[in-house]
């Protein structure tokens, strides 16, 4: 696979974190498409431990339910942005970061193969966007920061970035361990399909 991202160690991070730079090449031939068992497979090598929050692309962190609600770990890290995939009415939201200057966007999703995550693929792509581009940092977070977070982080990399699902999830994997359920892998390997469609017909037009 051309595209490799390049990492550094990080003292910023509790966690030891390793810090992603953008370094990424031109790719000699795209990555493979795989099945949802593929997919899997790939999920369970490399990395597999995760911290409360882990940087995984610069200034893009996934985290846990227990970094939200640290506000001090919050402003340490210098998180200007929020978004929240496992909003609850039971969690409270916005009102939780009062006087931090924290722009925040829940969703309402569950951690089921059957929920469909993918109308949240591109408005929570452009969240990231908007924040990354305005030189913000953004916790993207659910309950124990492995599926529904991983599953938006890595729309995004596919959308924003144009990697295909494969370097997404390893791009990921070297900083987080992630388990996306298999409903989720589907719609992401249906986003991957898209996107490789849309840019054979931009590079033949």
């Amino acid at each position: 696979m051309a595209f490799m991202s390049r990492f550094s160690r990080s003292s910023r991070s509790r966690s030891s974190s390793r810090s992603p730079s953008r370094g990424q090449s031109g790719r000699a031939s795209p990555s493979p498409v795989l099945s949802v068992t593929e997919l899997e497979r790939l999920l369970s090598t490399g990395k597999t431990a995760c911290n409360h929050t882990d940087e995984v692309w610069p200034n893009l962190y996934i985290g846990d339910q227990d970094i939200a609600s640290d506000r001090r770990e919050l402003v340490r890290l210098g998180i200007t942005h929020i978004l929240n995939c496992a909003q609850s009415k039971w969690r409270g939201g916005a009102e939780n970061y009062t006087g931090m200057n924290i722009t925040y966007h829940g969703i309402e999703a569950h951690d089921s193969p059957s929920f469909d995550m993918s109308v949240n693929f591109y408005p929570a792509a452009e969240f990231i966007h908007r924040a990354l581009s305005a030189g913000g940092k953004v916790l993207v977070h659910c309950a124990v920061g492995l599926s529904r977070s991983a599953t938006l982080v890595l729309a995004y990399l596919m959308i924003r970035q144009n990697l295909t699902l494969v370097e997404a999830i390893r791009t990921v994997k070297d900083h987080r361990g992630v388990v996306p359920n298999r409903g989720f892998l589907r719609q992401l390997s249906g986003l991957d399909g898209i996107l490789r469609e849309s840019r054979q017909g931009a590079a033949h037009s």
